[in-house]
């Protein structure tokens, strides 16, 4: 099997791998490659506001190209494994690349087929989910079709990315059925797997008083087991008792249950701590304890946090800055302490902003304001101001 070299590789080109990439090449690391093979970059916390029907899926999407870093040699494959003892990443072409030090940010895999019947269902019947590009606009028209009926909000198990997501679409599709007289013949359940709101407990209070004022039903301890989309029928699992209750449904959204992609999962850099494969780095400098020349960040880095982009833009100067030390033959210095935030979109032009640490302190942004109290403001940050900092700041390596 042929292999380059290069210095740097990092395998991954959506949020954290270009960030870093950016920061390294602002840093004058001469060679420095991203393995991406999709030609389409996009903006998926947006992807929200889509299947609410507040904004535009191709609003959302760049080339790939146009955010790729000046300088940055672009492999165009997919990696299928890591050999850390041999310093090579093989790619889906059969070749392979050599590097020096690597860092890992090809995100998470999505697992529709983990619930029988999910993947054939979602997409049809009423099934929803904004977690691609292709199905979240169809989570607005079921929304708008919707009638009287059940309509189910489903937060896997498992770490995700954006676990507010689920509750999002919840309070947005309750806002819109409340502003078009549909509301009160309905019934919304939110299905949960954990026995709390949120993880961090202030802002869980807030959220509990927010689905009860829309009438929502929350389930805790509840998981999807199965769904029917001919039938528009769902079987949940409650696992505290294991009792099984079937429900027919008008409108369903779930987040899908995620992994790390099988390649990580199965691979050397898997975490055995956890049984979803994510690679295992120390949760403060991001940097393998096994491997000292493999970082990785962004979903697929195994830490005791949630996977958000919020969390990208704290994590990429930490593991570029920890690059360069490498590189300089000398300790990694720079920490991440945990930040991570959660914009949860409360209605159509409402927003709560929750922000905090690894020990779980409120650590906000703008500690003049509420930000526990739904805002208009806040969803103006949202709509408009995250995606101004998100291309023009964060893929540039400048914020």
């Amino acid at each position: 099997m042929s292999a380059r070299r290069h210095e740097v590789v990092i395998v991954g080109g959506g949020t954290a791998g270009i960030s870093v990439a950016a920061r390294l090449r602002r840093a004058r690391v001469a060679d420095v490659a991203v393995v991406e093979p999709s030609d389409v970059h996009y903006y998926q916390p947006l992807w929200t506001l889509v299947g609410a029907g507040l904004t535009d899926v191709r609003k959302t999407a760049r080339p790939e190209a146009s955010v790729m870093p000046k300088g940055v040699t672009w492999i165009r494959q997919r990696a299928t494994g890591v050999d850390p003892e041999a310093r090579t990443v093989p790619l889906g072409d059969g070749t392979s690349l050599g590097y020096e030090q690597l860092v890992l940010a090809p995100g998470l895999q999505l697992n529709f087929d983990a619930i029988p019947g999910l993947q054939a269902a979602v997409g049809h019947d009423g099934v929803a989910s904004n977690y691609r590009a292709d199905l979240a606009p169809r989570t607005w028209e079921f929304i708008q079709r919707a009638e009287p009926g059940t309509a189910l909000f489903v937060t896997p198990p498992g770490p995700i990315k954006c676990a507010g997501a689920p509750q999002k679409i919840a309070y947005l599709a309750a806002d819109h059925w409340r502003r078009h007289g549909l509301l009160d013949r309905m019934r919304l359940i939110m299905v949960m797997p954990t026995a709390a709101m949120f993880s961090q407990p202030d802002w869980g209070e807030v959220l509990k008083r927010i689905a009860a004022g829309y009438g929502i039903e929350v389930r805790h301890n509840t998981e999807l087991a199965e769904v029917d989309g001919p039938n528009r029928r769902a079987v949940l699992l409650d696992t505290a008792t294991g009792t099984k209750e079937e429900l027919d449904f008008q409108f369903l959204h779930t987040a899908p249950p995620q992994s790390a992609p099988d390649w990580i999962r199965t691979g050397p850099l898997a975490d055995p701590a956890g049984p979803y494969g994510y690679v295992k780095v120390d949760q403060y400098t991001l940097r393998s304890p096994d491997w000292p020349d493999v970082f990785a960040l962004g979903d697929v880095a195994n830490l005791p946090t949630s996977k958000t982009g919020a969390a990208i833009r704290k994590q990429a100067p930490v593991v570029a800055a920890n690059v360069l030390a490498a590189r300089r033959g000398a300790p990694a210095t720079a920490r991440y302490d945990g930040y991570t935030s959660c914009p949860v979109v409360t209605a159509h032009n409402r927003m709560l902003l929750a922000e905090f640490d690894y020990t779980l302190t409120p650590r906000p942004s703008f500690p003049v304001i509420d930000t526990m109290r739904p805002r208009y403001d806040m969803y103006l940050l949202k709509r408009y101001g995250l995606p101004q900092l998100y291309w023009h700041g964060m893929l540039r390596g400048r914020a």
